[in-house]
């Protein structure tokens, strides 16, 4: 896991990474590369390199990567991006030929938002998206809802659904719920979602001044999915 030897979280790993029929892609914003916190390297340590591919960038286009063009060009590719025109995974997961490539983005709300409107390729895969009301374990760093989560819980999830094997997700996110218990351990506090905070006038920050960004914030009291 690279960490000090009194926060190792290599006990918390599988003792071999799980085997697994899907191959998950993920599209790393920069920003979160550099992030100490992370979640993407714990969910690396648990699946064989051939399964857990991290491609850090914010353009991704056809000449520089090849092999992401043919995957997203292949009709059984999915990508997990919440919206409008997104299917409940569980709904693709039952289909006789489950697929088995997924590409996820990990980043903030907005950086992902950009990633994927400013790259082509990834409009091209099936958009998919997970129907769960659990809440999420990442509790050491602030997401915009109650149920939003971290790019580790998010392919738990997924994999666990695609897998049809209920143990992965338990599996992948003990070493989460370790990091979590370790940083609180040395003083790090719990961070509430900003819908938690806003509903209770627990948000400290000023209110932006930007119309959209303020919108946003009254659909997070309001309790409207954005």
């Amino acid at each position: 896991c690279s960490r000090p030897q009194k926060v190792c979280l290599c006990p918390f790993l599988p003792v071999h990474p799980l085997k697994v029929s899907t191959c998950l892609y993920i599209i790393q914003h920069p920003a979160e590369e550099s992030r100490v916190l992370r979640t993407v390297p714990l969910l690396a340590a648990c699946l064989p390199p051939d399964k857990c591919k991290v491609l850090v960038g914010r353009r991704f286009g056809e000449d520089r990567y090849p092999e992401l063009a043919t995957v997203c060009r292949n009709p059984s590719t999915l990508i997990l991006y919440p919206g409008a025109e997104a299917t409940n995974l569980e709904e693709v997961a039952v289909m006789p030929s489950s697929p088995s490539v997924m590409i996820i983005i990990d980043g903030t709300w907005s950086q992902a938002k950009d990633i994927f409107y400013k790259n082509s390729l990834f409009r091209l895969p099936k958009q998919v998206q997970l129907k769960t009301n659990i809440s999420s374990q990442y509790v050491i760093r602030t997401q915009p809802t109650n149920t939003c989560l971290s790019t580790l819980e998010c392919a738990a999830v997924a994999l666990t659904i695609m897998e049809k094997n209920k143990s992965i997700q338990e599996t992948i996110l003990r070493p989460l719920q370790a990091l979590c218990s370790f940083q609180l351990q040395h003083g790090a506090q719990i961070h509430h979602s900003k819908e938690h905070l806003l509903k209770n006038g627990l948000y400290d920050k000023p209110m932006p001044k930007n119309k959209r960004k303020l919108r946003r914030m009254e659909l997070l009291v309001n309790n409207i999915k954005i």
